[in-house]
């Protein structure tokens, strides 16, 4: 398992925000690897195919009210999946949405709970009637800095400076996004966790500095984007190619995942 402890404590984290219990870490680790060895001939073999884990916890006392519940029930949905985007590792096209908002500071953006996804569905839907597969959200207040790409982190890179932007509570804590800021400071990249304009990349597009866009996440891991849509102008990115950096990420992520690189960072839980 890649990380299982940090994605427990941040959703034990979440549990706190939206008033619902604690999970025992070590309990549900532990669980976790006893489901995973029961069930370990659903785990793919193919390439871009992984086992999918999901702990989830949801109310489910009989009652109905605006309240914290007096019952909760805790569970853990399994299932192997094959690549997040039809398009695999290969660049998507992405639409930059400056008229819904997906979360506000002081609300739950930083939690991974229901609500957010539900925030985000109608414009993906209309992002996707327009040919798009995903949304790249900006700030509630001012409708110019870069957030999050759907359910996935961001990063950019102009120039020689990869840019994502800062965690300040409406963007989720990616556990991916924390692993590429680890191994771009492993690579002694120029990495920067700062605010970011939509003009900026604008601006870079135009002058030949942008080089590269991704987003991470657990389950597309690294998504190349080789094409903005911002207020119906399109811009191309690296030539609508998978860049160099985005790649090198997808394979090192990978590579340590499946066990075939060194750990270096205590990141791998053994099954059995």
């Amino acid at each position: 398992m890649f990380r299982p402890k940090d994605n427990l404590e941040r959703l034990n984290k979440s549990a706190i925000r939206m008033c619902m219990p604690r999970i025992p870490v070590d309990k549900v680790l532990h669980a976790m690897k006893a489901l995973i060895y029961l069930d370990r001939e659903w785990i793919p073999q193919n390439d871009g195919a992984t086992l999918y884990l999901r702990p989830t916890m949801i109310a489910s006392e009989p009652g109905l009210g605006l309240r914290p519940a007096s019952e909760y029930t805790f569970f853990i949905i399994k299932s192997p999946v094959g690549a997040y985007y039809a398009e695999g590792v290969n660049p998507v096209k992405i639409y930059v949405e400056d008229r819904y908002v997906r979360a506000v500071e002081g609300g739950v953006g930083e939690a991974k709970t229901g609500g957010n996804y539900a925030a985000s569905v109608k414009a993906l839907t209309e992002a996707q009637d327009k040919g798009y597969s995903q949304v790249l959200w900006l700030d509630a207040r001012e409708h110019k800095y870069v957030e999050e790409v759907g359910t996935s982190n961001a990063f950019i890179l102009i120039g020689d400076e990869l840019i994502t932007p800062p965690l300040g509570g409406t963007i989720l804590p990616g556990i991916t996004r924390d692993s590429v800021i680890q191994l771009a400071k492993d690579w002694s990249l120029n990495i920067k966790e700062r605010p970011i304009d939509i003009a900026e990349i604008m601006e870079a597009s135009e002058n030949g500095t942008l080089k590269e866009i991704f987003s991470t996440g657990t389950a597309a891991v690294i998504s190349p984007i080789g094409e903005l849509c911002y207020q119906d102008k399109i811009i191309i990115i690296n030539e609508g190619k998978t860049g160099k950096l985005a790649k090198r990420f997808y394979d090192e992520l990978l590579a340590l995942q499946h066990g075939t690189l060194e750990d270096t960072h205590n990141w791998l839980v053994r099954v059995g």
